[in-house]
């Protein structure tokens, strides 16, 4: 009977052959759970976001305040709090991860995966950005005015959709409104995203270590990978509590602990941790136009990554100085993440600017060195 309604139902049908009968490369390592952490990551937003917009209030008269009142009155309020701040960090950390070995094992070569992907991360930045803005602290206050200013660079019209998105003369009472609104509809848009994604993903099937074609190797999703990925959402959940019950304000800043005061501007404004490297960016260039260039390139340069198949092999594991470079590439995104959170002086000044630079020259090197590595080895066979 549950045969025939899995044959019958085209719902369960759809759900079935995604989750239980996907042929999957049966030499997947563990780089491959962080997709499905994911997609838990998003859940655990959605569910704990939603708690949070009943009890919440959009005015900048009653937005800090909401925040006490969640923590102090609403039963466990202090608890879906925590959660959905930590668990943006969580969402982030995974985020990069994936994407860290999408470029390491170049699943790149998948061009309408990888694309997906791409808007999926700037669309997360997008409402990360936002709902750092809802606490209505200081940060959260002056982080808006810095970030939406930057629009203002754009020739002839930045002023102009400045004044729009703020829907007032600064960062206001309307422009908390509409960024509650965006923040609130933009999980559902990245959902119906990653429906996409996923989609994309089954027509050619996952990538995996070897970067070769494992039709001959697949086998099901269910029980193998279920159990695999099981283990992943265990080990995230658990680490979330550590951190929530242990420190749960570690990655915040202490400034977003006082009401938003106009008249009162934070010593050091920046972002949260993790967009620290693209901050970090921004500040690296001294002309403002040039330097929100760079920082919206920062992400979208990532989208020339399918245009790099002229190589000869499919996985980083083929290509030696590759490995280096990719290791390289991390100690730089880990240092422009310091750098970001440091007082614009020398000597980080100078530091952002090397880092930035090599950040970049990382896309102009990759495919050169693949190109080399192909000739040195194909020479000589």
């Amino acid at each position: 009977m549950l045969t025939n309604m899995m044959k019958n139902n085209p719902i369960i049908k759809i759900a079935y052959n995604s989750l239980v009968k996907l042929p999957t490369p049966i030499n997947i390592s563990i780089w491959w759970n962080f997709g499905s952490l994911l997609g838990l990551c998003l859940l655990i937003q959605i569910i704990s976001g939603l708690f949070l917009s009943m009890h919440y209030c959009p005015n900048i008269n009653y937005a800090f305040n909401s925040i006490i009142h969640i923590c102090r009155d609403v039963n466990y309020g202090w608890l879906m709090r925590l959660i959905h701040m930590n668990g943006a960090s969580f969402f982030f950390i995974c985020l990069y991860i994936h994407m860290g070995r999408g470029l390491y094992y170049m699943s790149y070569k998948f061009n309408k995966v990888w694309t997906v992907g791409i808007i999926i991360l700037f669309m997360t930045m997008a409402t990360g950005f936002l709902g750092y803005v809802l606490p209505w602290g200081q940060m959260s206050f002056w982080g808006a005015t810095v970030i939406t200013n930057l629009i203002s660079a754009i020739p002839y019209m930045g002023e102009s959709i400045v004044l729009w998105i703020w829907g007032s003369f600064s960062v206001d009472n309307s422009t908390l409104n509409r960024f509650y609104s965006i923040h609130f509809i933009l999980p559902f848009i990245i959902l119906a995203m990653v429906i996409i994604h996923l989609t994309f993903l089954h027509l050619t099937g996952s990538n995996n270590p070897l970067g070769t074609n494992s039709n001959l190797y697949k086998i099901p999703f269910h029980p193998y990978f279920t159990i695999k990925d099981s283990m992943g959402f265990i080990l995230l959940i658990f680490t979330l509590l550590m951190l929530i019950m242990f420190n749960p304000y570690v990655m915040g800043d202490p400034e977003n602990f006082s009401p938003a005061n106009p008249f009162v501007t934070p010593i050091h404004i920046q972002p949260e941790w993790y967009f620290l490297f693209a901050y970090a960016i921004l500040r690296s260039i001294p002309n403002k136009l040039g330097g929100v260039i760079a920082l919206f390139m920062s992400i979208s340069i990532f989208l020339i990554m399918p245009m790099i198949k002229n190589n000869l092999m499919f996985s980083s594991s083929f290509y030696p100085f590759n490995q280096i470079l990719f290791w390289s590439m991390i100690n730089i995104f880990l240092l422009l993440t310091w750098l970001g959170a440091q007082p614009v002086e020398s000597p980080f000044i100078m530091m952002s600017q090397i880092m930035t630079m090599l950040y970049f020259m990382y896309f102009i090197i990759l495919p050169l060195i693949m190109y080399m590595w192909d000739s040195m080895i194909f020479k000589f066979k």
